[in-house]
């Protein structure tokens, strides 16, 4: 494989300022255990304070302390074992993101079965994908609508032989409690042998890719590889001495997962949202978190909301005017300089006005925050980071068991994914510009698909993304597209679809926006309206609230999201014509995946005739 010369190695020297004495990072006090079953034992053993936290069914905020995690965790491993799960066997979980699914988890990994994870919003269909692929003897399901959804399938699952039911009553199913019950007559020695008999090279997860095109893939990663990846974050930052994150995204993805596995490795606090979408800014509130892990779209949110206080021309010059003053002061801080007397009391004035109201949205207690999975505009991080809120950008894949590349607290640069984390390397292919990752935090391969392993994992041990991206001289890595997103026009032009869909797809208004284009002689897009923003977009737009796709007051908003989006796009590349369509695309119609990735090929399919109106009959 031909590289190119930036190639960066995360071993390198990291920072800009060598000379710096070293952080306190989360790797000076985890637990450096080699099994994550292993991590389990020696945390809930060694932290004292709250490890979960979540809120009960009266809205209160209760606390899971490490010893009570501990004793919960060893219950849920003996009754694993008393149902006869062995070492290697497969087990399921098919949950929302709460503190069960944690138990549950850490249950399992314990028992030293593999976890094969479903979306909580998973179709019946979808599910009997992963527990049929991956044998799975035991599935977690979290509400009795769950278990219908195994039952209709279960016939297509042949190892599948317990369902254990963590909330509500079905038929036929073991309720959680009870399993805890059936584990009463193991003795300590057994879960002893079951966390010691396993190794760095066992398999921990299968987790099943949320593809664009064709069925999951099940990812195999074994505890080495998220014991890696845990000890490369753990040592990317200072994660405080008690470091507490708000757990919304779901924890069958791997980010969510590893973010889970490494606040628990360094005694930190989970605390899991109420499960309702409208109150995460509200969880993240009560909780003061002191971390946040995100996609751009809540970011996005945030900012609209931010941003909202600006309203008027007057407020608007004093909003705006205490952000500049809050990026200046934020310059002078980072190269170690005073601001000086004046600068630093308009900074009070400015903090107090607005700046501190943009860091309450956050809890007021967040040192930084983490996104990815989709570009973000710098113009937005920037902003944030003027109020003193921190959010930085990241990359990785499942296939990395989560992050190769991170922006750094003490080392970023907006509009890159920052750095290979130390111990991963990172190159940049020079024939297609795809982004090569290597390390031992890359897969194994994919579950029961040797053919695939081959065209994604080479012989030297390079995972190929599928992603494009550059490297520029200090090792900073910018994505700039994705190889199946390439729409070639019949000018033979190769354009990143995915590039300009998230330019457009920042605008307030927008959900989604989907660019065809493919042999035609320029590009269009269909955009998706955000439903949460609806009622505000008819306001703001002036439209009647009917038919508010079609009203020419709501076409004039998205066409200033289109023209911003233009604006620094070549013309080939610019989008010249749209269509609205009132909805937000679904996983249930097969259109987007559990991570809100687009399925292109579904969507085209869908809205053939939409796409191709937008074309005059003599342009093909």
């Amino acid at each position: 494989m031909a590289t190119t010369e930036q190639e960066h190695n995360g071993d390198r020297d990291r920072g800009r300022e060598s000379d710096a004495p070293a952080e306190k990072t989360g790797s000076d006090r985890g637990t450096r255990t080699e099994t994550l079953a292993q991590m389990i034992v020696s945390a809930t053993e060694r932290y004292e304070g709250p490890a979960l936290k979540f809120k009960t069914a009266a809205g209160e905020w209760e606390d899971v302390s490490y010893k009570e995690l501990g004793d919960n965790v060893r219950q849920v491993t003996k009754g694993l074992i008393a149902l006869g799960i062995t070492a290697g066997d497969k087990v399921s979980i098919f949950c929302d993101t709460r503190a069960d699914w944690t138990l549950c988890d850490f249950g399992a990994i314990c028992a030293g079965a593999v976890v094969a994870p479903i979306y909580h919003t998973s179709s019946a269909e979808e599910a009997r994908h992963v527990l049929s692929d991956s044998e799975a003897k035991l599935v977690f399901c979290e509400s009795p609508e769950m278990v219908e959804k195994v039952e209709e399938v279960r016939a297509d699952c042949p190892k599948l032989e317990h369902i254990v039911l963590i909330e509500g009553e079905a038929e036929g199913t073991t309720p959680l409690d009870g399993l805890t019950e059936r584990g009463q007559d193991i003795d300590d020695e057994q879960f002893d042998e079951r966390v010691e008999g396993v190794s760095a090279d066992d398999l921990f997860t299968i987790v099943y890719t949320s593809g664009t095109t064709g069925p999951p893939k099940g990812c195999l990663l074994t505890h080495g590889n998220y014991r890696a990846n845990i000890a490369m974050c753990e040592g990317a930052a200072d994660w405080g001495e008690r470091p507490s994150l708000l757990l919304f995204l779901p924890l069958a993805h791997v980010l969510t997962r590893i973010l889970q596995m490494l606040v628990i490795d360094v005694g930190g606090t989970l605390a899991y949202w109420e499960g309702d979408k409208d109150k995460i800014l509200d969880n993240l509130q009560e909780v003061e978190a002191t971390h946040f892990s995100a996609v751009p779209r809540i970011f996005e949110k945030i900012y609209a909301r931010a941003t909202a206080q600006a309203d008027g021309f007057v407020k608007e010059k004093v909003f705006w005017k205490a952000v500049d003053v809050g990026r200046k002061v934020r310059e002078l801080d980072r190269q170690g300089e005073d601001p000086g007397p004046l600068l630093r009391q308009e900074y009070l004035q400015a903090d107090k006005r607005v700046l501190s109201k943009v860091r309450g949205l956050f809890g007021g207690n967040l040192h930084f925050a983490a996104t990815g999975a989709a570009p973000v505009q710098p113009e937005m991080l920037e902003f944030f980071d003027a109020c003193g809120v921190l959010v930085l950008e990241g990359y990785g894949a499942t296939e990395t068991s989560a992050v190769a590349t991170i922006n750094q607290p003490d080392d970023f640069r907006f509009g890159t994914v920052g750095r290979a984390l130390p111990g991963s390397e990172v190159k940049i292919a020079e024939e297609d510009g795809e982004i090569l990752i290597r390390g031992p935090h890359v897969f194994q391969g994919y579950h029961g698909n040797e053919e695939e392993t081959k065209e994604d994992l080479d012989e030297d041990g390079w995972y190929h993304t599928g992603d494009i991206g550059e490297l520029d001289d200090d090792g900073f890595l910018s994505i700039t597209g994705r190889i199946k997103d390439i729409i070639v026009t019949s000018s033979g032009k190769n354009i990143p679809a995915g590039f300009i869909e998230n330019k457009i797809g920042a605008n307030r208004w927008v959900s989604h926006a989907v660019v065809y284009g493919d042999d035609k002689p320029y590009l269009v897009a269909m955009v998706t309206l955000d439903q949460e923003e609806r009622d505000s977009l008819v306001e703001e737009a002036g439209a009647d609230g009917d038919d508010i796709a079609g009203d020419e007051s709501v076409r004039s908003e998205i066409q200033k999201a289109i023209d911003a989006a233009n604006e620094d796009l070549a013309k080939v590349e610019q989008i010249k014509k749209f269509t609205v369509v009132d909805r937000e695309l679904t996983q249930e119609d097969g259109e987007i995946t559990p991570t809100m990735k687009v399925k292109r090929n579904v969507v085209y399919d869908h809205y053939r005739d939409d796409f191709e109106g937008l074309y005059d009959e003599d342009e093909g």
